[in-house]
């Protein structure tokens, strides 16, 4: 059911502007007009807000969600709004609008600054500030009043209602803008990957007429378990008593690209089946391995070499297994192997002469600001938490939180009555979100909506409209530094496109390396459950499906008394 009653009356008539000039529309008394038709119950424009600039021969290269692009013409306008009753209340919004003669009747939401993308094919594309007080402002700036009060306001803007009126106002802006016809059809679309890609999740579970389809990236759902295992990392080696130097610990992912590089049958330098890497690869190979970093003046760390410890493997050993209470029991998973250990790195200690563990910050700023609500965004407790203090943290950000910020709703049964396309994917060595958690997720929604379906007919189900991705090498929503040649998927927007207005369904997923001794050699991406096998000495890939490499991406949360989407 929709929060907001939208009153659309298109001024104009039945005309339309596509014959008309960039330079006419893109005016401040225009997009007055064009707003002054937009009434929506509960906010309030403010008119003195509307800017307007032609933008002409615009061009966009080097970019991950979309190809190069040269030659764009397009409309800035900035507007805000308040909601009626709420003092001080200002959300900003930002609409990119193609030049008349190149709008195709597409809009698109963006969880970040994807404006450019929209412009390649047509679409008017939004981003809106959630009312933080500016593009760049982050919700963890603004969620507490004082300490001890949450702004539950910005909460729940932050959570899904900002996005749900952009584009509630965004696509009444476009049908007016363009002089629509009632009866014209306008795709909508979202796109965005990381806190984008669960702002795209929030929407398509609440409001599934809303969206044609969305394009997600590594989603940063069920965040009360994700922002807390920022920590694990550091709480381990506190455990273990043992802290070693980034070079030895990088050194260990380096091994363990190098020792699983090759079980998907192609010598390439990616760790395309990390499934399999999960079921062959030994830390305890690593130990006595020798690594070496030289002086890093700027970053103040001395030469880094030695061999590989005992202590070490054990304690990369134990950071992949994952969150575990102290009696066993599972509470969150880590990246796959070849992900590497970002979050659990260290800093030298140069008075000392020692290194330490370093606390990731967006971990301990969850911990201080949404769960102990202190204004400073420090919490000495993060810095000696134990597994279980850790597990408890979970527990209570889960049950605060759980309507706004976990975006785990496993029943989408409305968005695909709908019609609804989903095109979900995720870099494999993603360090910052575990690829798992993906998966997990996807397979939640495969369950909750067809139980009584075989596993085979169950994924023919959910496939034929909500399609996941797995991406080799890929890094968070971006390639990876330390796998160049693994390729990334630039132009899903396009495919979705294709599958919506077309009914094209895509197969695999083109993707492009974008670095590397390989760059520009395309790739497809096998949709879930298969995975990627090469033969022919690396020449011919085929998707294939194996059950003991899936079932290491099943996962028995048993931490807790009730189910974890």
């Amino acid at each position: 059911m929709n929060l907001l009653s939208t009153l659309l009356v298109v001024g104009y008539g039945l005309g339309t502007v596509l014959g008309i000039s960039l330079e006419n529309v893109c005016t401040v008394s225009h997009a007055e007009r064009t707003l002054s038709d937009v009434n929506i119950v509960g906010l309030t424009f403010d008119n003195s807000s509307i800017t307007a600039q032609a933008v002409y021969n615009f061009s966009t290269e080097n970019q991950v969600f979309w190809p190069d692009a040269q030659g764009l013409n397009y409309c800035n306008i900035t507007l805000a709004y308040s909601h009626n009753g709420i003092r001080g209340d200002r959300v900003l919004l930002e609409f990119w609008l193609p030049a008349p003669g190149s709008f195709k009747n597409r809009w698109l939401s963006t969880g970040e600054e994807h404006l450019p993308g929209g412009l390649i094919y047509g679409a008017v594309t939004g981003q809106t500030d959630g009312g933080f007080g500016g593009f760049n402002r982050t919700v963890d700036e603004v969620i507490l009043l004082a300490n001890g009060t949450i702004d539950h306001e910005t909460l729940y803007m932050h959570g899904y209602k900002a996005h749900y009126e952009m584009s509630t106002i965004g696509k009444a802006f476009t049908r007016n803008f363009y002089r629509m016809s009632p009866r014209a059809k306008l795709f909508s679309y979202f796109q965005g990957c990381s806190e984008g890609g669960r702002e795209a999740f929030s929407q398509v579970q609440r409001y599934p007429d809303e969206w044609d389809g969305a394009v997600i990236g590594a989603p940063a759902i069920r965040l009360a378990q994700q922002q807390v295992n920022l920590i694990f990392g550091a709480a381990v080696k506190r455990k273990l008593g043992h802290f070693p130097s980034p070079c030895e610990m990088n050194k260990i992912t380096d091994l363990i690209i190098e020792a699983c590089d090759s079980l998907d049958g192609r010598l390439d330098g990616v760790v395309s089946r990390t499934d399999l890497c999960m079921i062959n690869f030994d830390f305890d190979w690593t130990i006595g391995k020798q690594f070496e970093c030289s002086t890093d003046l700027e970053k103040g760390t001395p030469l880094q070499s030695g061999k590989v410890s005992p202590e070490t493997a054990m304690v990369a050993r134990t950071i992949f297994k994952g969150l575990h209470s102290l009696d066993g029991k599972r509470a969150y998973i880590w990246p796959q192997l070849s992900a590497g250990f970002d979050s659990a790195t260290a800093q030298y200690d140069a008075k000392n002469q020692y290194w330490k563990p370093t606390i990731n910050s967006l971990g301990t700023q969850w911990v201080s600001k949404f769960l102990e609500l202190k204004e400073d965004g420090t919490s000495s407790t993060a810095d000696n938490a134990t597994y279980d203090e850790l597990i408890d943290w979970m527990r209570t950000g889960w049950q605060r939180y759980e309507s706004v910020l976990q975006t785990t709703w496993p029943d989408l049964t409305p968005f695909e009555s709908a019609g609804g396309k989903i095109i979900h994917f995720h870099g494999e060595s993603d360090p910052a979100i575990p690829a798992g958690s993906s998966v997990h997720y996807h397979e939640a929604v495969r369950q909750v909506m067809y139980p009584h379906l075989s596993f085979e007919d169950s994924m023919e189900a959910i496939n034929d409209w909500n399609r996941l991705y797995l991406v080799p090498g890929a890094g968070h929503c971006a390639p990876s530094n330390t796998q160049p040649n693994g390729s990334f998927p630039r132009t899903t927007l396009k495919t979705l496109i294709r599958w919506v207005e077309n009914g094209i369904k895509p197969e695999n997923l083109d993707a492009v390396i974008l670095q590397g001794d390989n760059f520009g050699e395309h790739q497809q991406l096998c949709p879930w459950p298969s995975r990627p096998m090469w033969h022919n000495n690396g020449t011919r890939m085929e998707c294939a499906f194996d059950q003991t490499s899936f079932e290491t991406w099943t996962y028995n949360f048993d931490a807790y008394n009730l189910p974890l989407y």
